[in-house]
């Protein structure tokens, strides 16, 4: 579809595509146009309800627009806004959310939180990788999806990885491209600890000893970890060292938690720190507290909620997690936080953990929100809740229903910087009883 056209940029759109309608109030959702700007189109795609095109030309350039850092920009689909300044990215997510707010869950905070924003740069410490031989340009290609997710990006950097995997993508792809096994191999996952960074490469063949000894001199000479997953999650094992340790500090709380190279952690470990922080100052935890920590993963809020209270209670559905945030509490020497594996999207009102009293509830759900838990949670004692959130459509929803449905007042509200230069919108919301 080769059809061009010239429109002029209102908006902004959630996933960080430049907004203009034509004539007939349809919708053109344009790839790389920023707000104020006009523009000449290519329309690569037509529905119903709206149109989608990429930018050929800049006729009108905004004032704000900036030269984006990556050669691959545009490109690739890891990034979205590296055309627009950072703090202007997090404003603008600050719009996203104050939209989803009104227009989902018909509510407004009483006050909005300073963003919270960090590093924009080789920040991201846990990402996927694919990987792909390219028979026609003898070439192995390692990087994210085009924005056509059928093809790889063809990228030599990212600045958004951390420095030891990002910068030597081009590196990568040629020792994966000098292996007997250079077409079985279709993903690489990155893992990076504080002290140690772990490639985890999934391959659809055993690979070969030649093979095995070119990628343990790679991990030698970059001092990085290698593991092979030849099968599912269960199959993954150490290549070089034998027994390479993840694990990141939380220096204010005093804990280092251990984690595997495929479990969740949070992408950003340095926004990780200050949102942990965060959530604590805004949920106010007191020594005779006891709180429920809903969604907790390896205990990332749990742990050090544990510091600080009573007792503590952190559930997940993955028992794997829950079983890696049991032995995160003993090696912490922490006696005081319990955890339980259940899935928060069936009803569990009958648990005993739902059953408990709980003066304080930390929330962290994935991008389907909360909306399960809050048939039956919170209950009656429990005045404070925190809800850490990482999409703002469902944030508004549940925030809707905890102000009409459950007599809490949205105090304060606010957006992180977790993912800079995207789209995504992390968010953090305070309510009172």
């Amino acid at each position: 579809m080769t059809l061009l056209t010239e429109v002029s940029i209102t908006d902004l759109s959630h996933d960080g595509r430049g907004v203009a309608h034509g004539a007939d109030g349809k919708a053109l959702f344009v790839a790389g146009a920023l707000p104020g700007e006009t523009v000449r189109v290519r329309i690569v795609k037509r529905s119903r309800h709206f149109d989608e095109g990429k930018v050929e030309d800049i006729l009108v350039r905004s004032p704000q627009r900036i030269e984006p850092r990556c050669p691959h920009f545009g490109t690739c689909s890891g990034c979205s806004l590296q055309h627009l300044p950072a703090a202007a990215q997090i404003a603008a997510k600050q719009e996203v959310l104050a939209g989803n707010f009104e227009r989902i869950g018909k509510v407004a905070p009483q006050r909005w939180l300073e963003p919270l924003s960090g590093e924009p740069w080789g920040y991201r410490r846990k990402g996927r990788l694919s990987v792909k031989w390219v028979a026609k340009k003898d070439k192995v290609l390692v990087g994210f999806r085009e924005d056509n997710p059928r093809f790889v990006a063809d990228l030599s950097q990212c600045h958004t990885l951390l420095p030891q995997v990002g910068l030597r993508l081009a590196e990568l792809g040629a020792l994966i491209g000098s292996l007997d096994a250079r077409a079985d191999i279709a993903q690489i996952e990155i893992a990076a600890g504080d002290d140690t960074v772990a490639l985890t490469l999934r391959h659809l063949k055993p690979l070969s000893a030649a093979d095995r000894d070119a990628l343990v001199a790679f991990a030698q000479r970059h001092d990085l970890a290698i593991l092979l997953q030849p099968g599912g999650p269960d199959s993954v094992a150490p290549l070089w060292p034998s027994a390479p340790a993840l694990s990141f500090r939380i220096p204010e709380f005093d804990l280092d938690i251990a984690f595997r190279p495929l479990d969740f952690i949070q992408v950003n470990g340095g926004m990780n720190l200050r949102m942990i922080h965060h959530a604590l100052e805004l949920l106010q935890p007191a020594e005779q507290d006891r709180v429920l920590d809903l969604y907790c993963g390896l205990g990332n809020f749990t742990l050090p909620l544990a510091r600080r209270v009573a007792g503590v209670a952190g559930v997940e559905g993955d028992a794997a997690l829950v079983a890696r945030a049991h032995d995160n509490a003993r090696r912490n020497g922490i006696g005081n936080a319990q955890f339980f594996a259940a899935d928060l999207a069936a009803d569990q009102r009958d648990s005993a953990w739902a059953r408990m009293a709980w003066d304080k509830l930390l929330l962290d759900p994935p991008r389907s929100g909360a909306a399960a838990v809050l048939d039956y949670l919170p209950r009656k004692g429990t005045d404070r809740i925190v809800y850490v959130s990482c999409h703002p459509g469902s944030l508004a929803r549940d925030a809707g229903r905890l102000v009409n449905q459950h007599g809490f007042t949205l105090v304060a509200a606010g957006v992180m910087d977790m993912f800079p230069h995207t789209a995504h919108v992390e968010s953090i919301a305070l309510f009172e009883r």
